[in-house]
């Protein structure tokens, strides 16, 4: 008979929520930039599962934290691209790109 895996006494979080959160945040503030880090979270936060339930706990600890970082990456660059969105709406950006695009319509033979 084999035994199952040992069950951890702590609980080692998975990050998965928030990182599939903050993937889709980001590709809605900042397109693909901020996506990329979210998909790497994404990736280690499956991991911490599938290595606790084959009783590898270090490797379970190690995904979870790198799970964290890829997600605060991921945030970070997801507020960057929310504040630089903003400063773009502040600075007339949508009237100057509508403005440049009908002078360049206009230009055209």
């Amino acid at each position: 008979m084999s035994m199952p895996p040992p069950v951890p006494s702590q609980s080692i979080p998975n990050y998965m929520v928030w990182s599939i959160l903050i993937t889709v945040a980001s590709l809605c503030l900042c397109c693909i930039v901020g996506t990329i880090p979210g998909i790497v979270a994404i990736v280690y936060s499956s991991q911490v599962n599938s290595k606790l339930n084959a009783g590898d706990l270090a490797g379970a600890t190690q995904a979870s934290s790198n799970a964290k970082l890829w997600c605060w990456i991921t945030t970070g660059l997801c507020i960057l691209g929310l504040l630089l969105n903003i400063v773009w709406v502040a600075t007339g950006g949508a009237a100057q790109y509508m403005e440049m695009m009908q002078q360049l319509q206009q230009a055209q033979p």
